[in-house]
């Protein structure tokens, strides 16, 4: 450490940045949550309903394929079907909206595939 940057002031400022990069970290990660829960929702609408879900099939892998080519890694065949599980376990945006904030990602990837009726 320079001498002539008191302990306290860099510890302050440490503060500030890790706290920041923590809401940013929060605000990233709501976003995306209501985005994948947005995709999933849209993709559901459109092609897996009645008798059009084989050809739903073929339209995620293009989608996924397209999306890809466009966006890079993180729009797998997976990664849409974990979309269109998140729309199916919260239904109604009001609900996962509710979590987004509270839950990363990560942790609701593993809630929507436990088998729950406590669940929404």
């Amino acid at each position: 450490m320079n001498d002539l940057t008191p302990s306290s002031l860099l510890d302050e400022v440490r503060l500030l940045i890790d706290s920041a990069r923590e809401r940013a970290a929060v605000a990233i990660n709501a976003e995306l949550t209501l985005l994948y829960w947005q995709v999933g929702h849209r993709i559901e609408a459109e092609v897996l309903r009645g008798a059009r879900a084989e050809y739903g099939q073929q339209v995620i892998g293009s989608l996924a394929r397209q999306l890809t080519a466009e966006y890079g890694r993180g729009w797998s065949d997976k990664q849409l079907r974990h979309c269109m599980r998140l729309a199916e376990v919260f239904a109604d945006e009001a609900m996962v909206s509710a979590v987004r904030r509270e839950l990363s990602w990560t942790h609701l990837k593993t809630l929507i595939y436990i088998d729950d009726p406590v669940k929404p």
